[in-house]
């Protein structure tokens, strides 16, 4: 019988070494060949299924075991060895990890002990050949050279990275932020880590396979053995933290990540991106040249353990290595565990035989994934233990219940991944079959919660991280010149290859939302581009057919089409002619433009003319006398209305001549009645705010007439849209001067009554209408009292108006102005009195009227000389006797016996309210006529007892 063949196939990545391994076992009737991954076992198994059948092909790892009865083939984790099974061929991948102070003294172990009947092989790295031919000197060493060329590409962006790129980081929230990061710039990636389940990883690395995105963001773990097709590697970073501390990358480890780069005979490239500085050229040169240092220790540990008791074992385990090359490693979390339990006195005082030591041993092997960095996992191989001891095997029910738990799908992508490394913990568990008394049943159950909880991972990691549109927009316009399917549908929606990447609004492409960065739109962009070079010139046609109805104006001055922004409003040489300025757009070329503007342009011109036709006719009938066409083109500078009062600049007969052609001159503007119209103010309102650059304030609703001062509006806006200040409120143009006219007439002699109806014309409170009369140039008086020993019930307490002399006109001319001859309250009084109720029943008689102060003497009266004292008893009020006055004096006003009014006027017309004349400043009155007389008093019974005792005080006097 010829002796077993150990032979070492030794190079850098992507020379074939696990293809070789595995067609050699293959060609052997049995054959073991150990993993360093799980992933890897998965992966080679499906592999060797596809080639000799899944009856004859099993899988052992900790967490999944696949053992057909048949079975001739083993695709295991290096841990998971069956290694007292007799194999024809057995192989260990990646045997430099002989070297990892953590894991190495397994893949040492099967370095010094595995070995199959017929062929034994290694395969790994050229750092591990001094070693390997020091402790295995019958091996046949091999070096095979790389397929093909690695080079070194430098730095590189995210957005500038290659299609078909693996980016490297080595933490979960790395890996999370730069995959947000691509699927924002470059449509989406897959995301491979070492914690995700095969299930998952096979998902995600067919997202990856099948080209629906482009890019790949892993850890270290793609440096074992994973096979896809990635033509560059780029470090995110060079740090690591390896379980005990954060170091740097040694030039292997670098090499073996970075070789993934390139498959078969493809030429590869590796490089840095985010913040990762540029690699060393000293290490640039080992990565390229595949020249390393060679390994100088190998970690160990003692594999004929004594299980008399649990201080023999541990002392066993710590038993240093006997041969040089080899060194014991780092505490591994068995030992850790092991160590931690021994200081339990329970536990102790159970491991008091060889096969139960040989059980806590056991128990302390259960592989950590949560990883809790407590003593979580201590508790849990002793409750293992004492449950092993105590029952013979785990209880059903706490299985189940842990099982159960841990299949809920809910959570994100945190969440699922913890509930992931559980359930591995509960897989290894179940796959025990000495352990737990259903072990078919809680392995299927295991593996059920597993496949759903990887499901649900795979599908929070495609949503969150991967844009299927994007990624195929940029794969078909990377892959090819060719023309994209792509159109502009009926609700302005554009598609492209079947995805809708944005809409046109007016001559505008606004990419879809999703697209939240630059770089993405301009993608988007440039895949709509040709839809849109067709569209545009359809769109511009169809603006020149669409009817005036269809564009309006916003308070920014654009100008919309179907609710898009086109145009905008520039101001112009003159307020009445603003300038139209069609919106920036690629699509629209210079006469596209100039169509736009020339269509916008006579919309906006036909506006003006119809909303300020007015305007046109004044100027028409102003152009005949020379009078009027001074305030007609003031009218036009203003749009209609020319605020402040005109009394002093318009004299009374140039006044009518105004009203003559529908000009107002009134006391606070020159304006036209037509332009306080709804659509000409608000118009206005829009040329006033394009010259003041400034968005369009506000207006009132229509069918107002006072309003408070509104927040916000510009200096002068109210006054330029016809709305007069007045105290705490604004009145309406129209309004204000009318009933300013309407009380300016009633006061041109003297005080009157202010007449009821006031304050709800003016649209105010009693309150304020002391307040907003002032503002128009009025002031309230109350009534004088009755005098004292008049008969009869007491005054209603009315309230007086009085012109101001002081506002709204200067003197006269040729004389002072004339003032109150009777004295007036204090304005607090004036303000008290300003209502028009009755006074209650009951009230206070009145204080007696004051003396009348003497008047100062007219002109006229220097002639008339002293007027005679009027007799004693006689009424001053009384008109005086004929024949009463002194020769040579004027008769008063009140002397004269005034006639009986009836209601015919001096042309037999029907008399209606007196008509305002000439000198009434504020014009007259438009629109509702409104009678201020007083009431006539209604005729005494003569019968009555009042009127006996009037007779009776009459004769006394």
């Amino acid at each position: 019988m010829f002796p077993a063949r150990v032979k070492a196939i030794l190079g850098p990545t992507n020379t074939g070494k696990t293809h070789l391994a595995i067609t050699r076992m293959l060609a052997h009737s049995s054959g073991i060949i150990g993993f360093p991954l799980r992933l890897l076992a998965r992966e080679n198994y499906d592999r060797m299924v596809a080639a000799k059948g899944a009856r004859y092909v099993a899988l052992i790892t900790g967490e999944e075991k696949i053992l057909p009865p048949e079975a001739r083939w083993f695709a295991c984790t290096v841990e998971a060895m069956p290694l007292d099974r007799r194999a024809e061929f057995v192989a260990v991948d990646e045997i430099q990890l002989c070297a990892d102070p953590d894991r190495g003294h397994i893949f040492t172990d099967r370095l010094l002990n595995a070995r199959g009947l017929v062929e034994t092989m290694f395969l790994g790295a050229e750092t591990i050949r001094p070693l390997l031919q020091r402790l295995v000197p019958q091996a046949e060493i091999e070096t095979r050279p790389r397929l093909s060329q690695l080079s070194y590409a430098g730095p590189a962006k995210l957005t500038r990275l290659p299609p078909r790129s693996a980016v490297v980081a080595f933490s979960a929230g790395e890996v999370y932020a730069i995959a947000e990061a691509i699927r924002r710039r470059r449509g989406g990636c897959a995301v491979v880590m070492g914690r995700l389940s095969p299930r998952t990883r096979n998902a995600q690395v067919a997202l990856y396979q099948n080209r629906e995105v482009d890019f790949l963001v892993a850890t270290d773990a793609i440096g074992m053995g994973l096979n896809m097709d990635v033509d560059h590697v780029a470090f995110a970073s060079l740090n690591k933290f390896d379980g005990h501390r954060p170091r740097i990358l040694t030039p292997q480890e670098a090499a073996q990540i970075a070789g993934r780069a390139g498959r078969g005979m493809r030429d590869g490239s590796f490089g840095v991106t985010g913040d990762c500085p540029p690699l060393p050229d000293e290490m640039v040169d080992k990565i390229e040249g595949h020249q390393f240092e060679a390994l100088q220790q190998l970690a160990w540990r003692n594999a004929d353990l004594d299980f008399s008791g649990i201080d023999a074992l541990l002392d066993s385990l710590a038993l240093p290595p006997r041969q040089p090359g080899l060194s014991r490693g780092n505490d591994a979390t068995d030992y850790v565990t092991l160590e931690a339990l021994s200081r339990d006195p329970e536990v102790r005082k159970l491991a008091d035989h060889r096969n139960r030591v040989r059980l806590l041993w056991e128990a302390c092997q259960v592989p950590d994934f949560r990883k809790l960095a407590d003593d979580s996992h201590t508790k849990f191989a002793a409750k293992i233990f004492i449950h092993m001891v105590k029952d013979g095997a785990l209880p059903t029910d706490w299985v189940a219940s842990q099982i159960a738990q841990l299949g809920n799908i809910e959570g994100d992508l945190d969440t699922l991944m913890s509930r992931l490394s559980a359930i591995r913990v509960w897989t290894y568990v179940a796959a025990r079959a000495d352990w737990v008394r259903d072990a078919t049943r809680f392995q299927s159950e295991a593996r059920a919660a597993e496949d759903a909880v990887s499901d649900a991972l795979h599908e929070r990691l495609t949503a969150r991280f991967v844009d299927r549109r994007a990624a195929h927009l940029i794969r078909r316009l990377d892959e090819t010149e060719e023309e994209l399917l792509s159109a502009v549908n009926r609700k302005g929606e554009v598609v492209v290859e079947g995805h809708p990447v944005g809409h046109v609004s007016g001559f505008v492409f606004e990419p879809d939302p999703s697209a939240a960065n630059e770089d993405e739109r301009k993608l988007v962009l440039r895949a709509a581009r040709r839809a849109l070079v067709t569209e545009m010139p359809r769109r511009v046609a169809a603006l020149e057919a669409a009817k005036d109805e269809d564009f309006a104006l916003t308070p920014t001055h654009r100008i919309t089409w179907d609710g898009a922004d086109i145009a905008r409003l520039k101001p112009g040489p003159t307020p009445d002619k603003p300038q139209v300025e069609p919106l920036a757009s690629e699509f629209l070329d210079g006469a596209q433009k100039e169509r736009l503007r020339v269509r916008l342009a006579a919309w906006l011109e036909a506006m003006l003319a119809r909303e300020f036709a007015a305007l046109n006719t004044v100027e028409e009938k102003a152009a005949e006398d020379n009078t009027l066409r001074g305030p007609a083109f003031r009218l036009r500078e203003y749009l209609g209305l020319v605020p402040g009062g005109t009394e002093a600049e318009v004299n009374p007969e140039l006044r009518q001549k105004l009203k003559a052609i529908g000009i107002r001159a009134g006391r606070f503007a020159l304006y036209l009645p037509e332009v306080l119209k709804p659509r000409p103010m608000a118009l206005r309102a829009q040329l006033w705010a394009l010259k003041a650059e400034c968005m369009v304030p506000a207006l009132p609703g229509g069918g107002l007439v006072s309003v408070p001062p509104p927040e916000g509006w510009p200096a002068g806006f109210a006054e330029t849209m016809g709305w007069v200040p007045a105290g705490p409120v604004l009145l309406r143009l129209d309004v204000a001067e009318r009933v300013a006219g309407e009380l300016g007439h009633l006061t041109r002699r003297h005080p009157a009554m202010l007449p009821p109806d006031v304050a709800s014309r003016l649209g105010v409170k009693a309150d304020a209408l002391p307040v907003v009369l002032n503002t128009l140039g009025f002031r309230l008086l109350p009534v004088e009292p009755a005098a004292e020993g008049a008969f009869g019930p007491p005054s209603p307490q009315m309230v007086a108006v009085k012109r101001d002399e002081n506002r709204h006109r200067g003197p006269r001319q040729g004389r002072p102005p004339q003032r109150d001859r009777r004295p007036a309250p204090a304005v607090a009084a004036a303000a008290e009195g300003a209502t028009a109720e009755a006074a209650p029943e009951g009230a206070e008689a009145a204080t007696p009227r004051p003396e009348r102060a003497p008047r100062p003497p007219r002109r006229d009266d220097r002639s008339r000389g002293p007027r005679p004292p009027r007799p004693e008893g006689q009424d001053a009020r009384a008109p005086r006797p004929e024949g009463a006055r002194p020769e040579g004096t004027r008769p008063e006003f009140r002397d004269r016996p005034r006639p009986p009014r009836d209601d015919r006027g001096r042309d037999d017309r029907p008399r209606g309210p007196r008509p305002f004349d000439k000198n009434n400043r504020g014009g007259g009155s438009e629109g509702r006529s409104y009678s201020f007389d007083a009431p006539k008093p209604a005729k005494a019974d003569p019968d009555s007892p009042f009127a006996v005792l009037s007779k009776l005080k009459l004769g006394k006097g």
